[in-house]
């Protein structure tokens, strides 16, 4: 018996914010600190981020991705035997997440929450696979809803705190949904995690937990080292998938895609240089789409389907990357 992926969805909010409304932005908050124009494009290479409506939740946006895909799979929510939220978003601290989402799909099956920065949703498949295969469940709903626009930081002291708060200007609002379903047809057939968890400071949201938890508006938004986490990052990447490629007798040519974790422009030509995956493997989302955070490799792979780039018997590479710092890898066989 394997785990196969009985479909995948994505929703993207409407409305589009562009680098020069952001730059407008922070000049009109940041008294004394104009950045440069241009600076944000030049930095990130997104052109837009999609945001979501005042009041709209990523359990709204995680609902709206999984409403999709279930009626396009011509399930209902009764039918969800798990349903797992695996977010870097939130929208309460308590309780979980996916309590909001299933109360708003109708669901009535157990739930909870995964999170690991970017890597949640990878993770939440993870987990998800091991409980289908230890036979607790038979069809699991993984679910993701980003509202990462809501973390960004307007009012900008200087140049350092613009470097420090750019992984803010990438972010974009987005929800994914994926079903994971006991089949005797090909699936999962592959996964393996690591982490580097002495870089856990290079990128945070320090406010909203216990350690900052008095003063959660001066510290609720992202920062970091971008150069860093890549840095950190692109070290864990080739050894992993030689190692994933090794131990299953494939190469890259086998793959029909690679859905790799997209932060940047820069930064993908990185992951192109170190890990040898040829460009043409890729779904390029960051330039349109900007960062969705953990919506980045459902969305990948739901385009990708849309468009004909993959179908039914093709093997698709997913590549994690995450603050922490954590990398994965999963392998997968569609479904004919």
């Amino acid at each position: 018996m394997n785990v196969a992926i009985g479909g995948v969805s994505a929703h993207l909010p409407p409305a589009l914010v562009a680098d020069r409304e952001i730059e407008d932005r922070i000049h009109r908050e940041s008294p004394g600190f104009t950045p440069r124009p241009g600076a944000i494009r030049k930095l990130s290479g997104i052109k837009t981020r999609h945001r979501a409506a005042p009041g709209e939740l990523a359990s709204d946006l995680a609902a709206a991705a999984a409403a999709k895909l279930l009626s396009g799979a011509g399930l209902g929510a009764h039918e969800v035997d798990l349903l797992v939220f695996a977010s870097a978003s939130q929208d309460l601290i308590e309780p979980a997440t996916a309590h909001v989402v299933a109360a708003k799909l109708g669901a009535s099956c157990p739930v909870f929450d995964v999170k690991n920065a970017c890597n949640s949703f990878l993770n939440g498949v993870q987990v998800a696979e091991a409980l289908i295969l230890s036979g607790q469940y038979r069809r699991v709903l993984v679910c993701t809803g980003e509202t990462g626009s809501r973390v960004v930081r307007w009012s900008v002291a200087d140049r350092e705190q613009f470097v420090d708060s750019l992984a803010g200007y990438t972010l974009s609002d987005a929800g994914a949904a994926m079903l994971l379903e006991s089949s005797p047809a090909p699936g999962i057939f592959y996964r393996d995690f690591s982490a580097d968890s002495s870089c856990w400071d290079v990128s945070s949201i320090p406010g909203h937990g216990g350690a900052n938890f008095r003063n959660p508006v001066a510290d609720g938004y992202i920062r970091g080292d971008g150069r860093t986490l890549m840095e950190s990052v692109v070290r864990g990447i080739r050894p992993q998938l030689d190692a994933a490629l090794a131990r299953t007798g494939l190469s890259r040519d086998d793959f029909a895609l690679f859905c790799v974790h997209q932060v940047g422009v820069p930064h993908l030509r990185v992951f192109l240089e170190c890990s040898g995956v040829p460009e043409d493997k890729l779904v390029v989302t960051i330039a349109d789409h900007g960062n969705v955070a953990s919506c980045s490799l459902p969305l990948q792979l739901s385009l990708a389907l849309e468009s004909g780039r993959c179908g039914p018997g093709d093997k698709v590479a997913f590549i994690g990357l995450a603050g922490g710092i954590s990398v994965g890898t999963v392998f997968a066989e569609l479904p004919s």
